[in-house]
């Protein structure tokens, strides 16, 4: 996980949104390999050593998204470097390709497939609810198979930026497009 995700990330139990504070006990550059995070709010804490921290119970995604890489970037509208975008579920499989697309914007996929790893810029984490804050990404692409985030990754992006799912789009949102069970939208 790289360091400067760390402002980016909430607490996993139902209370008001609030940072989480990050103990790194070893680095590789700006990448936490082995650490705690932990809320000061609830006393909620995590360790790892093996650089994907674990916000809560998991699952690996598998599968596919239904759109390509180069359609997410053009559903996403995300140009230039710097920023965060967000990868939900088997959408975690379009890192390599969105790394190559994207160059000097970061990822953090959560719940992706195995074989997301092997992406420089990207950073993996696992877990059942949605771990990043409101308004902190500059785009969220989410897999066929992470439906249940929907309503809170709108709400992760930053006010006026996109989300791209499947599914039902959830409500308080509004719908920039829609077609073939596929949605754009930004949060109100």
């Amino acid at each position: 996980m790289f360091i400067e995700l760390t402002d980016h990330l909430r607490c996993p139990r139902e209370h008001a949104e609030a940072f989480v504070v990050l103990l790194p006990a070893r680095m590789s550059g700006r990448d936490v390999v082995a650490g705690h995070l932990g809320c000061p709010v609830c006393g909620w804490n995590t360790a790892w050593d093996d650089d994907t921290p674990l916000f809560g119970d998991a699952w690996t995604s598998a599968g596919t998204p239904p759109f390509d890489a180069v359609a997410a970037v053009a559903m996403l509208g995300v140009d230039g470097p710097g920023g965060w975008v967000a990868l939900g579920g088997n959408a975690g499989t379009l890192a390599a390709e969105l790394a190559a697309l994207l160059p000097g914007v970061s990822l953090v996929s959560i719940n992706p497939p195995l074989e997301a790893f092997d992406v420089a810029q990207l950073s993996v984490l696992r877990g059942r609810s949605w771990p990043l804050k409101m308004h902190s990404m500059r785009g969220v692409i989410l897999g066929n198979d992470a439906e249940m985030w929907n309503a809170a990754a709108v709400a992760s992006t930053l006010p006026g930026l996109r989300c791209i799912g499947s599914g039902s789009a959830p409500g308080g949102v509004t719908v920039l497009a829609a077609a073939d069970g596929i949605w754009v939208a930004t949060h109100r």
